[in-house]
């Protein structure tokens, strides 16, 4: 049997941007997805602060060292500049692997840099 945990978090950034006209999906700073163990392209789980809203979508690089946090496309309905959010990825694995399994949790600061 194989179950769902947590992989990786990115913990309360800021949305720099919201482009409803895009094309799709979350844009983040280059080295905020290294930080986090996550990988471009990859499903995620936006979380809202603000509001309670949640939503999955997927990573695009952003450039590294911009502190860019962009929602894209309908995701953009979800969030507005300067809502605090939190992005999350899971990973499915057996249950004995998921009892020693360290996730990567990472806190940026105010202006989304790693500390």
């Amino acid at each position: 049997m194989q179950i769902e945990v947590l992989k990786s978090k990115i913990h309360k950034v800021t949305v720099t941007e919201c482009d409803l006209n895009y094309i799709g999906s979350i844009t983040i700073d280059e080295n905020l997805i290294k930080a986090a163990n996550m990988i471009i392209g990859e499903k995620v789980q936006v979380v809202n602060i603000n509001n309670g809203e949640r939503l999955e979508t997927y990573i695009i690089k952003g450039k590294k060292n911009s502190g860019e946090v962009t929602l894209n496309g309908p995701a953009a309905r979800k969030v507005q500049k300067g809502d605090k959010i939190i992005i999350i990825s899971y990973a499915r694995m057996s249950i004995s692997k998921a009892e020693n399994y360290n996730p990567t949790l990472i806190f940026p600061d105010e202006n989304n840099f790693i500390k």
